[in-house]
């Protein structure tokens, strides 16, 4: 049974969150799918860097990360405090 993020991640306290993403109904995410022969190879460094430029805006940091041919496993850690230590200055920097 799901549950919701809001009941997993703490508000308080740092930690480390195993996060996974799957593609449904036989969809490649990278390589070159069998089926078809469409190489969707150059999807995986767009998604790595997908990861890291979005980690660079949140207080999230990319601990470890593994990108599979139909999804990716990534080790995250969550600071939900590190932006009350932010000036204005730098979450306008972020949200722009």
């Amino acid at each position: 049974m799901a549950i919701a993020r809001r009941n997993i991640v703490d508000k308080e306290m740092p930690g480390f969150y195993h996060c996974t993403n799957r593609c449904v109904r036989r969809a490649f995410l990278c390589g070159i799918d069998k089926l078809t022969g469409y190489d969707c190879s150059h999807r995986k460094s767009w998604l790595e860097n997908r990861m890291k430029s979005l980690c660079d805006l949140f207080a999230v940091e990319i601990f470890a990360f593994a990108v599979m041919d139909n999804h990716y496993h990534i080790v995250l850690y969550v600071d939900p405090k590190a932006p009350e230590r932010w000036s204005d200055e730098e979450v306008a920097e972020r949200w722009l």
